[in-house]
């Protein structure tokens, strides 16, 4: 691509050498909506429903109500609804003095039983594992672990372990770099053991020591309220997602934090100020006449990006089908004919596609394997152009991403971890009608389907009258461009066919009585 080429391609892409970044919160007693807005346009959507949180993670003081020696077992009450269930598989063992930690169990070192390790009325720190289910209580560990954007804090043991996803060769600098940084927080005393999670992967020490300092200050407030508070009290709960707004989601390129809840913002900005005091300062009350979401159209956001359909500027589109096991994306051409020849009205097609996939990838945090099928390019620098955008795009998403070249078969391949529920999965439902299929059967199908069972049913049955019940669009359909059809199998079997509209039922559904 020569040098007039590249010079309109950057025009055209309308390209920044810097990223702002704003980041707008609606709170509601039901829902916590979080937009994260960069240049003006909306690039994540972050949803948490207040009767959809669950119980894992939090940490409760615990007593012992009763233990079953013959189930291994033992019931603890932490001020639910239900007594918990604790194993002794998830009992926490102190190792013996000498003893390396943490202490290792194997098939021929079972655990010591449980009635040896915790009795009734006992108090026991505890941290839920599993939800509670039907009739089952929650289930527990005394092991306890604070999970940190980059970390995991295990502050009764002290290895460090790092994520199996994490390459092999990077493993051993990152665990002495944790090391260091834990021996400095932590000077004369345990400091405690930790795993490193996929995120830490590209983490820079200043990093890894504010995720350090957040975890152990955690652990230091969750111990002193166990030697204050009663037994069954709740000593730390998971972050909600306004707290893990300013914990996860705020980077140097954040400009601002609005959040539209007076009391919400008094008790985040308590929060900030405690463990992330940088975040914290960009924090402000919202006080707009007009809904937060409404400054940058987020709604229309949210419902456009709940379609298939993606329209670019150009005039081309973007199709995107979302599977259990994959997303494709199609890229059209549209109504775009800007470019003088077929080659440059393609290659910029793609070009502003490369832009928007990345941007819908985070928008509807669509995890997994994605096929790309970009408009076929003749030439190879095309080609190149389009995976160099692609990829350039991508680094600015916080989840991780690979993208490989075009295939032989002139398609894209990338993954996306999944880290949550995409937002159609969240928002949505399969259809009733199709039963998440996309597709329901045409009025003449169904009417097809009708007249066959009609003629198995007289096979079988001698009834006085036949009445099909179905949607009006398959009744209209039989009684005027297959009212022929109709009329001939009545004659056939003898029998005479009524007909009744149900506007319940849906445009595949039908019944048919035997009268």
């Amino acid at each position: 691509m020569g040098a007039k080429a590249r010079f309109n391609w950057l025009v055209f892409m309308g390209q920044h050498t810097s990223m702002h970044q704003d980041i707008l919160i609606n709170w509601s007693p039901q829902e916590t909506r979080v937009a994260i807005v960069e240049h003006g346009a909306v690039q994540e959507l972050h949803v948490e429903r207040a009767l959809e949180r669950g119980l894992v993670g939090n940490v409760y003081l615990g007593k012992v109500a009763r233990v079953l020696p013959g189930m291994q077992s033992a019931f603890i009450d932490i001020g639910l609804e239900r007594a918990a269930f604790l194993h002794v598989a998830d009992v926490w063992q102190r190792p013996m003095a000498g003893e390396s930690l943490p202490a290792h169990r194997t098939a021929s070192t079972p655990p010591k039983p449980i009635e040896k390790q915790v009795f009734e009325g006992q108090t026991l720190m505890v941290q839920v594992i599993k939800d509670p289910i039907g009739t089952k209580g929650a289930r527990l560990s005394t092991q306890i672990s604070i999970a940190g954007r980059m970390l995991v804090f295990l502050p009764q043991d002290e290895h460090i372990g790092i994520s199996q996803k994490i390459p092999a060769g990077q493993r051993d600098a990152l665990r002495s770099r944790v090391q260091a940084l834990a021996g400095e927080s932590a000077p004369g005393q345990s400091r405690g053991g930790y795993i490193l999670r996929t995120n830490a992967e590209d983490a820079t020490d200043s990093e890894l020591a504010e995720d350090i300092a957040y975890l152990r200050k955690t652990w230091t407030r969750i111990r002193e309220a166990s030697l204050k508070l009663p037994p069954t009290s709740l000593l730390h709960e998971d972050l909600s997602l306004l707290q893990r707004v300013l914990r996860d989601l705020v980077n140097e390129e954040t400009q601002s934090i609005r959040l539209d809840s007076q009391e919400q913002f008094k008790q985040l900005a308590a929060f900030g100020q405690e463990f992330m005091p940088a975040a914290a300062e960009r924090l402000s009350l919202y006080k707009g006449e007009r809904p937060i979401f409404d400054l940058y159209s987020v709604d229309d956001e949210i419902a456009k990006a709940l379609g298939r359909r993606v329209d670019l500027k150009s005039g081309g589109y973007l199709v995107i089908d979302q599977t259990e096991a994959l997303t494709t994306i199609d890229v059209n051409t549209g109504a775009f004919v800007g470019a003088r020849n077929f080659d440059d009205t393609v290659f910029k097609t793609n070009l502003e596609a490369a832009q928007a996939i990345a941007r819908q990838l985070r928008l509807r945090n669509l995890g997994g394997i994605v096929i790309v099928d970009f408009i076929d390019m003749t030439l190879a620098e095309h080609q190149q152009a389009v995976v160099a955008e692609f990829k350039k795009q991508l680094a600015r998403d916080r989840v991780k991403t690979q993208t490989g070249g075009f295939s032989a078969l002139g398609l894209l391949e990338m993954t996306r971890k999944r880290t949550r529920e995409s937002l159609a999965q969240m928002l949505c439902e399969p259809c009733v009608q199709c039963q998440g299929a996309g597709r329901v059967r045409t009025a003449r199908t169904v009417a097809y389907d009708i007249l066959r069972e009609i003629l198995r049913e007289a096979r079988q049955f001698n009834p006085k009258e036949f009445r099909v019940v179905a949607a009006s669009a398959v009744v209209d359909m039989l009684l005027d461009e297959e009212s022929q059809h109709l009329a001939g199998l009545s004659d056939f079997i003898g029998k005479p066919i009524s007909l009744r509209a149900e506007s319940a039922m849906g445009p595949d559904q039908y019944d048919i009585v035997l009268l």
